[in-house]
C-alpha cells in the first residue's frame, strides 16, 4: 500500500473535500497548494516506491493535522502548544503510526476498530490489535502490515458510505465525519 493510497482512502472514507485537506495539512505544519495536492491524490503504480507522490513525513503531517482539526492543539500544563511529534522513523512504522493517529484523531476505541474489521470481513483478536497499537519499544509490539490499514479504511468506508443496492435505489449517505467548525475556525 502506497502512502498516497492511505490518504486517498482516508479522504474517501471520511468525505473530506480538497479545501479541507489543504487546511488539515496546514494544521500539521505543511503548506500544500492545489497542484501539490493533486499530485498527492494521483493513483500510483504498484511497482513505484511507496513514497513517490507522498512522503512519509508529509503523510504524518497530514495525520497530525487531522488530530488538531478534530481535537485541537495539545497543550502543556502552562497552556503552551506542544508541537506534534513525527513518529514515522522507517517504512515498517508507517502503518502503526497511521492506526494510532487515526484512533486519536477520530476518538475511536478498540471496539470501533473491531467493528471496522468486522465490516471489512476479517477477524482480528483484541490482543493482536493491542500489539499493533503499542509503542515500538514495548515487548509485545507488532509491526502492522498493510492489511490492517487497508481493512480499517475499507470498514470505515463501508460504515460511513454505504453503497445503494440496485433493488433499493437508495440515496447514498455521505455526511461528512469531519467537524466543519474545527476546520473552518
Amino acid at each position: 500500500m502506497n502512502n498516497n493510497d492511505i490518504l486517498i482512502r482516508l479522504r474517501y472514507a471520511l468525505s473530506i473535500k480538497k479545501p479541507d485537506l489543504i487546511k488539515i495539512f496546514a494544521f500539521g505544519g505543511l503548506t500544500v497548494d492545489e497542484v501539490m495536492l493533486n499530485r498527492m491524490l494521483a493513483k500510483q503504480e504498484k511497482e513505484t516506491p511507496r513514497d513517490q507522490h507522498l512522503t512519509m513525513q508529509e503523510l504524518e503531517m497530514f495525520m497530525n493535522g487531522l488530530i488538531i482539526s478534530q481535537r485541537g492543539h495539545k497543550k502543556d500544563t502552562q497552556g503552551q502548544v506542544i508541537k506534534p511529534t513525527l513518529d514515522m522513523t522507517d517504512e515498517a512504522s508507517i502503518n502503526n503510526v497511521v492506526l494510532k493517529k487515526l484512533k486519536i484523531a477520530m476518538s475511536y476505541t478498540s471496539d470501533d476498530y473491531q467493528s471496522f474489521f468486522d465490516s471489512a470481513g476479517i477477524e482480528v483478536s483484541n490482543s493482536e490489535l493491542s500489539a499493533v497499537l503499542r509503542r515500538p519499544d514495548h515487548r509485545n509490539y507488532k509491526a502492522a502490515g498493510d492489511r490492517y490499514v487497508r481493512n480499517i479504511l475499507k470498514g470505515m468506508t463501508l460504515q460511513y458510505r454505504p453503497q445503494a443496492t440496485s433493488e433499493d435505489k437508495l440515496v447514498k449517505k455521505s455526511a461528512s465525519h469531519i467537524k466543519k467548525a474545527d476546520i473552518n475556525g
